[in-house]
C-alpha cells in the first residue's frame, strides 16, 4: 500500500485514495464532502464512463427512441433538435438507462443478447476509466493545483477484477497509485439495499457468466420464454443474489488489495479532518 501507517498517511503532502463497494453506503456522498471541504480532486468513474467512453453510444440510443416518434424525428432529420445526454456526478441516469434491463421489449426490456452485447460495452468503458485514474491524479495536480485526489467507483468494479491474482492489470494500476478503501456495510445495511432497489429497480453490470447463470435459472424457475420475462422482476430477483456474489469478492480486494471501513464510520464522516481521523486509524490499526 502506499500509505503502511497512520503517521505516512498525515504526513503525505498528496493523499490519494479510491472507494470501492456497493452502490448506496457512501462512497459519492463522502467524496463530494473531500471535494467541497478540502483540497480533494474528485474522480467519478460512473461519470468517466457515461462522458467519454460511452457518452456516442447513450446519445445514439436516445435518437433511435426519438426517430421512432414521427415529429421528433423529422426534427433531428432536418438538424432542428439535437440530442446529448446531460450526465453530472448526481445524475448519472443516461448511463443507467443505457444499460438497460433484459427482458420483454413491450416493458421496456432488452433482448438478451443485446443486453449482453451492452454489459460487455460497459465492462470495457470501465476497464477503461479505472485505468484512466493515474492519468487524471496527474491531471488533477497539474492543472488545477489539488494535492489530494479521490476517485469513486462503481459497484460493478469486482466484476471484472481478479482479487486473488497479485498481477491483476487492474489492481496492480490502482494500488500502486491511491490506497483502496473498501466500505463495507452490516446485514442491515444490505436489507435497507435490497428495499431500496425493490421500490427503484435499477440496472446493473455483472459478471458475464453470473449473469447467464442467473438468467437460465430465472428462466427455469418461472418457467418463461425468455421474451415474456418482467425486466423489473428479473432484476429484482438477481439483486440479492449478486450483493451475496459480490460480497467475498470485496472482501478478498480488501485483504489482499487496501483497507476495510464500515459503513457507519463513513456516515459519521462530516469533514476532510474526520477523513483524515478516520483514514489514520485503520491504518493504525491495521
Amino acid at each position: 500500500m502506499i500509505y503502511d501507517s497512520a503517521q505516512s498517511w498525515r504526513d503525505a503532502p498528496q493523499k490519494r485514495v479510491l472507494f470501492f463497494g456497493m452502490s448506496g453506503l457512501g462512497k459519492t456522498h463522502v467524496s463530494q464532502i473531500l471535494r467541497d471541504q478540502g483540497d480533494w480532486f474528485h474522480y467519478s468513474i460512473d461519470y468517466r464512463i457515461g462522458t467519454r467512453y460511452l457518452g456516442e453510444e447513450i446519445a445514439d440510443n436516445a435518437k433511435r427512441e426519438a426517430m421512432k416518434n414521427p415529429y421528433l424525428r423529422e426534427l433531428l432529420m432536418s438538424d432542428s433538435i439535437y440530442i446529448a445526454s446531460n450526465i453530472t456526478f448526481a445524475n448519472l441516469k443516461p448511463v443507467s438507462m443505457w444499460l438497460g434491463k433484459p427482458g420483454d421489449v413491450t416493458k421496456g426490456g432488452l433482448p438478451f443478447a443485446e443486453y449482453q452485447r451492452r454489459q460487455t460495452m460497459f465492462r470495457r468503458a470501465e476497464e477503461a476509466a479505472l485505468l484512466d485514474t493515474p492519468h487524471f491524479i496527474d491531471r488533477a495536480h497539474a492543472i488545477y493545483g489539488y494535492p489530494h485526489f479521490i476517485c469513486d467507483t462503481g459497484g460493478s468494479i469486482c466484476e471484472w477484477v481478479d482479487p486473488n491474482d497479485p498481477d491483476d492489470p487492474v489492481l496492480t494500476a490502482l494500488s500502486r497509485n491511491t490506497l483502496m478503501v473498501w466500505i463495507k456495510g452490516s446485514d442491515a445495511h444490505t436489507a435497507e439495499l435490497v428495499r431500496r432497489f425493490d421500490r427503484a429497480p435499477k440496472p446493473m453490470a455483472y459478471q458475464p457468466a453470473f449473469l447467464a447463470r442467473k438468467w437460465d435459472e430465472y428462466l427455469a424457475l418461472r418457467a418463461i420464454a425468455p421474451d415474456a420475462v418482467d425486466p423489473d422482476d428479473f432484476i429484482r430477483w438477481t439483486y440479492a443474489q449478486a450483493l451475496a456474489h459480490r460480497q467475498p469478492l470485496y472482501q478478498a480486494m480488501a485483504d489482499n488489495w487496501g483497507v476495510t471501513v464500515t459503513a457507519e464510520d463513513i456516515a459519521a464522516v462530516r469533514s476532510a479532518a474526520d477523513f483524515d481521523d478516520l483514514i489514520a486509524a485503520v491504518l493504525d490499526a491495521r
